[in-house]
């Protein structure tokens, strides 16, 4: 078996502050006088039975955000996983964000698009890895909120941000809701990704796909149980952006023999492998990789097709694309 740590990846679904290395939050929280969950404290990655809530989830994530307090404290969480990611074989990297969270900080959210594009910058420049940013609203937004991060993300859409996510819990809104924001991202170039297909079904997927004009779908589990819409998904060759640590602790699966990456391979559907968010869950990209390996019995030459596919669904260069997908092809070799 080669080692996967060599095989050229293509990352797609990592949030920003969920990027963040462990002791990093810890002396933010340290310096600014704050009070970090046991979980965060302690770097207990426990989840018990694994049927916890979303708020479990969230409220972990909300504490580590709240040490994120100023360009300088931005700047080092993106270097750092850009560095992360480099050692584990990344040569290109999606940031989401959602701006408005950090704002009050930073001075509203054009200045924090201002400083995240720009640290994304520099560390590309410093890193050698590939970095695009795709800032995201909430699913509990409003239209209106939606359109104007819309209009920020197309503003910028040459200068670093390559996409318009919706994330957080799917449950709080509909898809109809961001039918107006897709279309100012998608008029700028830009691909929507929303998170869907995590706790709500698959007419969710569906309409993400139909309505929003989705090109990829971060987690979309529960797709694989329509025929119909893995169709959909197929024909428009809709990339699925998997983070296999992130179903078990919140309940989403019971075991990791549940993955649908077969259901998904077979259907002819584009998978990424992704990591989510390693600072609550514990795992990187690599492990994700090895738990393909290690549960589901993919050889070699499988996983590098799961990473072709996350090349061919990234928002990477030309340039870059070919060097990636050489650098696969080397590996297999």
């Amino acid at each position: 078996m080669r080692e996967l740590r060599t095989l050229p990846k293509s990352h797609l679904h990592l949030h920003f502050t969920g990027s963040a290395r462990l002791a990093t939050i810890r002396e933010f929280a340290y310096r600014y006088g704050i009070s970090l969950p046991p979980a965060l404290a302690n770097q207990d990655f426990d989840w018990g039975d694994g049927g916890q809530d979303w708020s479990y989830f969230q409220g972990r994530y909300e504490a580590a955000r709240q040490t994120i307090r100023s360009a300088e404290d931005v700047r080092r969480i993106i270097r750092e996983a850009a560095e992360d990611d480099v050692t584990e074989g990344s040569g290109w990297l999606e940031l989401q964000v959602d701006p408005s969270s950090y704002a009050r900080h930073l001075g509203g959210v054009n200045p924090a698009v201002e400083v995240m594009v720009d640290a994304c910058q520099d560390a590309s420049r410093a890193t050698g890895i590939g970095i695009g940013l795709v800032l995201a609203v909430s699913w509990s937004a409003s239209p209106e909120h939606a359109e104007r991060m819309a209009r920020v993300a197309a503003r910028y859409a040459h200068r670093g941000v390559v996409g318009f996510g919706i994330s957080n819990d799917e449950r709080l809104g509909e898809p109809d809701t961001f039918v107006s924001a897709s279309h100012i991202a998608r008029d700028a170039g830009l691909v929507v990704t929303p998170h869907t297909g995590f706790y709500t079904d698959y007419h969710h997927v569906r309409r993400c796909v139909e309505l929003l004009g989705a090109r990829r779908i971060g987690h979309g589990i529960t797709a694989a149980l329509s025929s119909r819409t893995l169709d959909l998904l197929a024909q428009r060759q809709v990339t699925m952006e998997i983070c296999p640590t992130s179903y078990l602790p919140l309940g989403v699966l019971s075991s990791m023999t549940q993955l649908p990456v077969a259901a998904f391979r077979q259907a002819g559907i584009p998978v990424a492998l992704a990591a989510d968010d390693p600072l609550i869950f514990g795992t990187r990209l690599v492990g994700q990789y090895e738990i393909l390996r290690a549960v589901h019995g993919l050889d070699d030459q499988a996983l590098a097709g799961l990473a072709r596919q996350a090349v061919g669904a990234s928002t990477a260069p030309l340039e870059v694309a070919k060097q990636l997908l050489s650098g696969i092809d080397a590996w297999v070799k």
